[in-house]
């Protein structure tokens, strides 16, 4: 048996390692570690509960709207404040447009080069790769000289004895098996992807004043003000240049991203074989459409055991079933709970940090084991187009049928719907989500045109906060899964703060029962040709998109400085 270790594993935000053990060319055992702590609870406790938010969008430099979103739903939660719909539109704008952002990074420029081999594309055809991208979709940036341009630009680096951003691939490793012109249109559309993803952050600029750590919220509504008669407010000017931007999107996500994740699944079909893992899905619905968070442009829920038709739908802010299903188990988690518990409800939560050396059988993760309803589930993309699918959601079943019928077509046989449970059918559900997303900024854009329309102009409900003891939660299903906030409020000061995050549910340790978490699962009897190149490791816990800083976040206890930057 051998024993791999990869720390950190690169291409993610945070520190994360992987241990695996090897036998026979499969994974054998597995586990999962985040390497930093993370102290946001401490940070925000006796803190104003309408600041909570400028901090814990701090959490990440990457998944920034996110918790600030999440945030201020907690609180408003906590008050049962209505939220106006103009605000919820403009949130829900940043938040499609931030979700898309995010996907096309993901698979672009953050997983695609675990399947395409750069190196590879220089061998490709600029006719082969424009013939197979016309043979797919219009995409306009499919044309030969736009292959011929890529392909001069890869040699440009190769000639130079760099490959750039390129570099440290495992270039020619066997589990590479993409035909060279297929490399050099997914290299094509790796290099516009740099520029289309800029695309969808200046969406969130405009709306959120910046981008990262936007600066519109407000617990209660947003700061964007609404005047048809003032240049300094939300005008129609700026409405209709976003306008032109989502279209500008759609472009790409519809004709390129779609039918990339298509090909490529279709070529590395012996991927759907492996990395299902934890396979009881867990999503919540998203993009509000009323004012109470009880009507939503996309649904959500659970699924256990893979079972679509056993789907609970997830229906409101204020639903019981998942407030009261969330407990984190800190068994393998460097923490200690006071009263011995082996796990706690979110808004019973304790960050008491106990660092041991790295335990197989002990404790040896930063990050916390959440369970629902006491067992494990894996969160994101795949979770929640499952869930989508199973809620009877047109657009995702328009979507993930258009994706399945192209991926057959590639392979040349039927593809089943099961062959999601993998992980090649992680990276697809985000381009579907991707594609979901774009109909729904689209959507969301014109309702908040129509409401303007009416004469609404409203964006923000003053908060009150009463005296003694409110809880609450704020849900937001975001790019990587189920981000909670969980806000105990004490006479207008916040008591307690937990952030459950989509890779603390993935990226956890075994559980109190030391039932594994989803990454640990998900390797399980994945196939490693060489346990010194482990690229296949590598795939399946890239096809999660880890976002380590969410899960965990570095503070000194004795307030000793941890980086000086000094600008010169």
């Amino acid at each position: 048996m051998t024993r791999i270790t990869i720390d950190p594993i690169t291409r993610i935000e945070g520190h994360l390692r992987i241990d695996c053990e090897v036998e026979g060319g499969k994974v054998a055992n597995a586990w999962s570690s985040g390497t930093m702590w993370r102290g946001i609870e401490l940070i925000l406790k006796d803190r104003d509960p309408r600041d909570a938010w400028v901090f814990a969008q701090r959490i990440c430099g990457v998944c920034t709207t996110v918790h600030a979103v999440t945030s201020v739903r907690a609180v408003e939660n906590a008050l049962d404040l209505e939220v106006p719909l103009n605000a919820q539109y403009i949130r829900n704008l940043i938040i499609a447009a931030h979700g898309i952002h995010d996907h096309i990074v993901h698979f672009y420029h953050l997983t695609a080069l675990d399947w395409v081999d750069i190196v590879s594309a220089l061998k490709g055809s600029p006719e082969g790769a424009a013939k197979l991208g016309a043979s797919l979709s219009d995409y306009k940036l499919n044309s030969i000289p736009h292959m011929k341009a890529v392909r001069d630009k890869l040699e440009s680096f190769v000639n130079s004895g760099q490959l750039g951003v390129f570099a440290s691939g495992y270039w020619g490793h066997p589990a590479m098996k993409l035909p060279p012109d297929v490399n050099l249109l997914a290299a094509a559309h790796y290099l516009q992807a740099l520029e289309v993803q800029r695309t969808a952050n200046k969406i969130v600029t405009v709306l959120g004043s910046k981008t990262p750590h936007i600066q519109n919220l407000a617990v209660g509504g947003v700061a964007n003000p609404i005047n048809p008669e003032s240049q300094s407010t939300l005008t129609l000017e700026r409405l209709y240049a976003i306008k032109a931007w989502i279209d500008e999107l759609g472009d790409f996500v519809h004709n390129a991203m779609m039918n990339d994740v298509a090909a490529v699944g279709a070529l590395y079909a012996d991927w759907t074989q492996y990395g299902a893992g934890v396979t009881n899905y867990l999503s919540v619905p998203d993009l509000p459409l009323d004012t109470k968070g009880s009507q939503f442009e996309l649904p959500g829920g659970y699924i256990p055991d893979a079972d679509v038709g056993q789907f609970k739908a997830i229906t409101s802010y204020q639903d019981a079933y998942f407030r009261d299903g969330v407990k984190e188990a800190i068994k393998h988690s460097w923490y200690d709970y006071a009263g011995g518990a082996d796990a706690l409800h979110p808004h019973e939560g304790q960050t008491n940090p106990n660092y041991t050396e790295f335990q197989d059988d002990g404790k040896y993760s930063w990050i916390k084991a959440p369970t629902f309803h006491d067992k494990r589930a894996q969160v994101g993309p795949l979770a929640n187009v499952l869930a989508m699918y199973a809620a009877g959601h047109e657009p995702t079943q328009r979507h993930l049928t258009k994706l399945i019928k192209v991926a057959s077509q590639v392979a040349g046989a039927e593809i089943p719907l099961a062959a999601l449970h993998s992980t090649i059918g992680r990276i697809a559900a985000r381009a579907v989500r991707c594609a979901v997303l774009h109909e729904s900024l689209q959507n969301q854009w014109q309702l908040l045109i129509d409401n303007i329309g009416k004469g609404d102009f409203d964006t923000f409900n003053r908060p009150v906060f009463p005296k003694g003891e409110q809880r609450g939660f704020g849900y937001h299903e975001a790019p990587r899964g189920v981000l909670s906030h969980w806000v105990v409020i004490k006479d207008g000061k916040i008591d307690n703060y937990q952030a459950v995050v989509p890779s603390t549910w993935n990226a956890g340790p075994r559980d109190q029962n030391d039932a594994l978490g989803p990454y640990e699962a998900s390797l399980l009897d994945n196939p490693v040709a060489d346990p010194e190149l482990p690229l296949e490791v590598l795939r399946t816990v890239h096809s999660f998109d880890p976002c380590i800083a969410c899960a965990i976040h570095m503070v000194d206890a004795e307030q000793r400085p941890i980086v000086q930057v000094k600008a010169v």
